[in-house]
């Protein structure tokens, strides 16, 4: 082999991409724990799969449970703090990654899924500008990644998100997508991206099946199927409460049928008591405000009102305002 040809195919071997991600599996089962709400255990986790699987991952698994832990009392900001350090922790060890590795799939796809994470909390806590900036830097990072991996079907999960909203977001919303000149979406493109993601995706298909319920709910009119979406993510993630609360909240906001609220809360609540839930004594309480709200529907006052003062008694620092909304709804049901 001549020289220049033998350096023509080293360059060109140094330049192939990267494709795949490294300890999938490993990484797959810390995500699940996240999922299923087992926060206290992530560490633990994390032990076996810092080494196999590269350092940037490990900072956005702690920042993915940081986010979740928000989720389960979005109303607090005790949290923010830590969240904010460690998803930018993981930006700049991603982009760091991405430097060194130009070509290597992953490096472009962690960066996405950090800045992902980053914007549904700037989404949460109303920074739309940040939140659009983050949105413009999760669709390049992904789609980079997938240039490089097509295979990748994970990154089409923050695209797909990226491309959905941008196509039904509200005029006032879409003036940000000008202002940063950021491409159109594509609602149906988007939700197949998502969907695809939610099937073949090595990590993230927990979290899109969750994604794809709420986009049922608010744009596609698929109530059904956003409950048949709910209640397998119950069976997969058996010990987080947010799935049985949001499994309530259909029945009563979509489904209008309080007795079946009713009857999903009083699970979440003999789980709870039972300590079959994480976070149980913070699932206790919401169980009880929705047992609530469904027995005052329902015409039972009184039962109602036992739930009310088996919050107050319990005086509970979580959920954010839990205990100041049933001492209001007291005195409302006098």
């Amino acid at each position: 082999m001549s020289e220049p040809f033998a350096l023509a195919v080293a360059v060109s071997a140094a330049k192939a991409p990267q494709r795949g991600i490294t300890a999938a599996t490993v990484v797959a089962k810390a995500y699940d724990t996240i999922l299923d709400a087992d926060f206290e255990r992530l560490p633990g986790e994390l032990t076996a799969t810092c080494g196999p699987a590269p350092p940037v991952a490990c900072l956005g698994l702690e920042a993915l449970s940081l986010w979740w832990q928000i989720q389960l009392d979005p109303e607090t900001r005790a949290l923010d703090g830590a969240f904010s350090s460690k998803a930018n922790a993981a930006i700049a060890e991603a982009e760091r990654m991405t430097a060194a590795e130009p070509e290597r799939a992953e490096a472009w796809f962690y960066l996405g899924a950090a800045y992902g994470v980053r914007a549904q909390w700037r989404v949460l806590r109303v920074e739309r500008i940040a939140a659009a900036r983050d949105g413009k830097r999760i669709k390049a990072s992904l789609e980079r990644a997938l240039a490089l991996d097509p295979a990748m079907h994970d990154a089409e999960f923050g695209i797909g998100m990226y491309r959905y909203y941008a196509d039904v977001a509200p005029a006032y919303l879409r003036f940000l997508r000008w202002l940063f000149l950021l491409p159109g979406g594509d609602r149906v493109d988007g939700l197949r991206q998502l969907e695809r993601a939610a099937t073949q995706g090595q990590l993230v298909r927990g979290e899109a099946q969750y994604q794809i319920h709420v986009l049922y709910l608010w744009y596609e009119q698929k109530w059904r199927e956003a409950l048949v979406l709910v209640r397998g993510l119950q069976a997969r993630y058996p010990h987080n409460p947010h799935f049985r609360q949001v499994e309530a909240e259909i029945l009563d906001v979509y489904f209008h049928d309080a007795a079946a609220s009713l009857k999903a809360s009083e699970l979440l609540l003999a789980l709870a008591r039972a300590g079959a839930v994480h976070r149980a004594g913070l699932a206790e309480v919401v169980a009880r405000l929705n047992m609530a709200r469904q027995l005052r529907t329902l015409g039972q006052r009184d039962r109602a009102v036992a739930e009310l003062d088996a919050i107050i008694a319990l005086a509970p620092p979580a959920p954010a305002g839990a205990l100041a909304r049933a001492r209001q709804l007291r005195r409302e049901w006098r």
